[in-house]
């Protein structure tokens, strides 16, 4: 098997900014697509590096590609053996491994003739409907996102700021639509006590990581003094942190590019489930690409938050559907995207 990465730059809409981290998009985001080719067939993976998680770069991701050459087996199907190898090989990369798992998975369902959910054996039928994100801004600024997006059934939320409390009346005011809420790690124990039950006026359905990861005990004091579920992300990586998790929160939200790529997030849709957690299959900076990828195990979890390529203006690719936030799958083999 052949590899090769190329550069793909994304444009968001509006800036996307979370409480952790301001957003510097004037000239667009760059990811990594990574095409893996075997017999004339060609697996496509994306793979779009978070500084926060390990302080992977663009640079990391096409060093590791290259590297991971020598490591991909004659025959695509000993997935297990090379994703295994991945992970050894190369432990602080885990958008680089995302993206390689993607294009594997890819070149396997185009070489079965099959899509994806065929391959896990899943239902179309039962994908979740996303929410869309509104990020942080101006108070008049989200309402205008809000509009843009009407007729959505969900909103996730972006707070965790000074102010974010009547940037959430400002929305509730203006939807009766469910919402979820996402700190992104931006409040301390107490605040985060005070300001979810403060917010239960606002009939919230879920908190997303209200305080910095690795404080299991304050997650453990919130959920103990609130009534609104919590749900970890930053403390979700991979599958070896849930169950840690257990009797903090009450759900997990799982990434592709943070949990190194399909193989690891199906096993964390199962691990989180047998410790009775709820969970939700998220996204970073990604195109319909990768997007879709995870879209195709949607069918086993009970939330999403694929959205993505719905806030920026230039995906380079068409796959999942999402109207009216019902995620729709694509039937081709593989992935099922198709390059614009």
């Amino acid at each position: 098997m052949k590899i090769k990465t190329e550069l793909m730059h994304l444009t968001y809409k509006h800036p996307f900014n979370i409480a952790r981290r301001k957003a510097d998009q004037k000239g667009g985001i760059t990811n990594v697509k990574i095409s893996i080719e075997h017999d004339g067939v060609l697996g496509l993976g994306e793979a779009h590096p978070s500084p926060y998680y390990y302080g992977e770069t663009i640079e990391r991701i096409i060093d590791v590609a290259k590297k991971a050459e020598s490591i991909l087996a004659t025959d695509p199907f000993l997935l297990e053996d090379i994703i295994d190898e991945l992970y050894r090989a190369f432990p602080n990369a885990p958008s680089a491994i995302a993206g390689i798992d993607i294009a594997l998975y890819d070149l396997v369902g185009k070489l079965l003739g099959i899509p994806l959910y065929k391959y896990f054996g899943l239902n179309p039928d039962s994908t979740p409907t996303t929410d869309f994100t509104i990020g942080i801004d101006t108070i008049p600024v989200m309402l205008k996102k809000l509009k843009e997006a009407s007729g959505y059934p969900i909103y996730k939320v972006k707070v965790g700021v000074e102010g974010d409390m009547d940037m959430l009346k400002a929305i509730r005011d203006n939807t009766d639509a469910v919402i979820r809420v996402d700190a992104n790690t931006g409040w301390d124990v107490d605040e985060a006590i005070e300001k979810i039950n403060e917010m239960e006026k606002y009939d919230i359905e879920l908190v997303e990581q209200p305080i910095p990861a690795k404080n299991y005990e304050g997650l453990k004091k919130i959920r103990q003094n609130v009534n609104i579920p919590i749900m970890a992300d930053e403390d979700s990586v991979t599958s070896e942190d849930i169950p840690t998790l257990a009797g903090c929160v009450d759900m997990i939200n799982i990434k592709l590019m943070k949990c190194r790529g399909l193989r690891d997030a199906l096993r964390m849709i199962h691990i989180g489930h047998s410790f009775g957690m709820k969970v939700m299959l998220g996204c970073m900076g990604e195109s319909s690409l990768s997007l879709t990828a995870a879209a195709h195990l949607s069918p086993l979890v009970e939330y999403a938050d694929l959205d993505n390529n719905l806030l920026i203006i230039d995906d380079p690719f068409e796959g999942l559907k999402q109207p009216n936030g019902r995620i729709l799958l694509p039937n081709r083999p593989g992935i099922g995207v198709i390059e614009k």
